[in-house]
């Protein structure tokens, strides 16, 4: 889903347009027990309840794309639907009120954290203050607008109904004893512990809207964490492997990069590769209806000739790449370069450049010796203190 989909999709979740059908909870203890069900229509809630859910659900389509947001590929594709596919599909066609497909989905959920609650061994303490959990499911029945010639929504025509469903898993945590202000008596009385709602840790939609309709095939999926992809979340509900956090992505990508390359993975390359991949990466942040940014094995290489590397140093890389990712992989850009950072380290050292001025940094060979050399053409300080730097204007 490009940056333009995922805008029309959050404005569906306007506290004041109520244009959510339905809303269904059920409440999980930490071992995985449901303690409680409930089923509401949106357009019965009261305002300010109205406006929490919603606040959730934004939130599960929030992030960064590749990091926080992940297309999940559900099914192979062929006429013949995946089991999981068909469970989703009718939650959203029957408007989430299929209850034996909701206690299937459910179960799914349950058996997740009880697997959860499985590997975390807590003590007899920590169990009484674990965190229970709150399943939230969010239908919407859209009726998708044409757009005209300029690109601009056109309400008079409809294209189709779009049937989805939000997921939003949040945690619920027991707070702490506090004071608390009582306005009618300009007091302030203790307050006893209460479980409250957080933000959701995962969630996703399904189906992913794309190209102005749905697509059964993709979900898009949420993680809060983005070192913590919930694999056992997707297993049970996808019956699919998620792909390398962002970190490990990047940590992978740059290991391939520095023994492939080995000494012509130096300074200006580092630089040259950087700068490249974080121009592409804004050509495609100003074009709201591109996807995001992913890049292929040989897209990378083509990236590497254009800054000089040799051609055996880049069908170097190319194997180590696909031996890592795949043949066919595409990492996202943003796991790749780290665009608002710049950081030159080494032993006992740490300078971090703005990424506008890395051309500032140089290496050097002085007397034999290797050198780091970052200009100062402007005020020099230290821990905020300016100092003489040693030169005249």
């Amino acid at each position: 889903m490009n940056q333009r989909d995922l805008s029309e999709i959050k404005r569906r979740l306007n506290p004041e347009r109520r244009n959510p059908t339905v809303l269904r909870g059920c409440y999980i203890s930490s071992e995985g027990q449901v303690i409680s069900r409930f089923a509401q229509r949106v357009g019965s809630l009261p305002q300010e309840e109205n406006e929490k859910y919603m606040s959730i659900f934004k939130r599960v389509l929030s992030g960064t794309a590749g990091q926080n947001l992940l297309s999940v590929e559900l099914g192979s594709g062929e006429a013949e639907l995946s089991e999981e596919q068909r469970l989703l599909l009718a939650l959203c066609d029957s408007g989430l009120t299929d209850e034996e497909m909701m206690e299937q989905f459910e179960q799914r959920v349950v058996a997740y954290i009880q697997k959860l609650h499985e590997e975390q061994a807590l003590s007899i303490e920590e169990a009484q203050n674990a965190s229970n959990y709150l399943l939230l499911l969010l239908h919407d029945g859209y009726d998708v607008p044409g757009r005209d010639c300029n690109g601009e929504i056109d309400r008079e025509q409809s294209e189709s109904i779009l049937n989805y469903m939000l997921c939003a898993l949040c945690p619920v945590k027991l707070s702490k004893p506090a004071l608390r202000y009582f306005a009618a008596e300009s007091e302030f009385h203790s307050r006893d512990s209460d479980w409250t709602v957080g933000a959701p840790e995962l969630g996703f939609m399904y189906p992913a809207y794309e190209e102005r309709c749905a697509n059964i095939h993709h979900a898009l999926y949420y993680t809060k964490d983005t070192a913590n992809l919930h694999n056992a979340f997707a297993q049970n509900v996808f019956h699919t492997e998620l792909q390398m956090t962002a970190a490990e992505q990047k940590e992978v990508f740059q290991s391939v990069l520095q023994e492939s390359l080995a000494e012509e993975c130096n300074l200006n390359v580092v630089q040259s590769v950087h700068e490249a991949v974080e121009t592409m990466l804004e050509e495609r942040k100003a074009d709201k209806t591109a996807e995001p940014l992913c890049l292929s094995k040989q897209e990378v290489q083509e990236v590497l000739q254009n800054c000089g590397v040799s051609e055996e140093k880049t069908a170097a890389f190319a194997e180590q790449f696909t031996q890592s990712f795949g043949e066919y992989a595409e990492i996202p850009a943003v796991n790749l370069v780290s665009p608002k950072q710049f950081k030159v380290e080494t032993s006992g050292v740490s300078i971090r450049v703005d990424p506008e001025h890395r051309d500032r940094i140089e290496t050097r060979v002085i007397d034999g010796r290797y050198y780091i050399l970052i200009l100062a053409d402007g005020d020099v300080e230290v821990n905020g203190l300016k100092i003489d730097a040693g030169y005249s204007d």
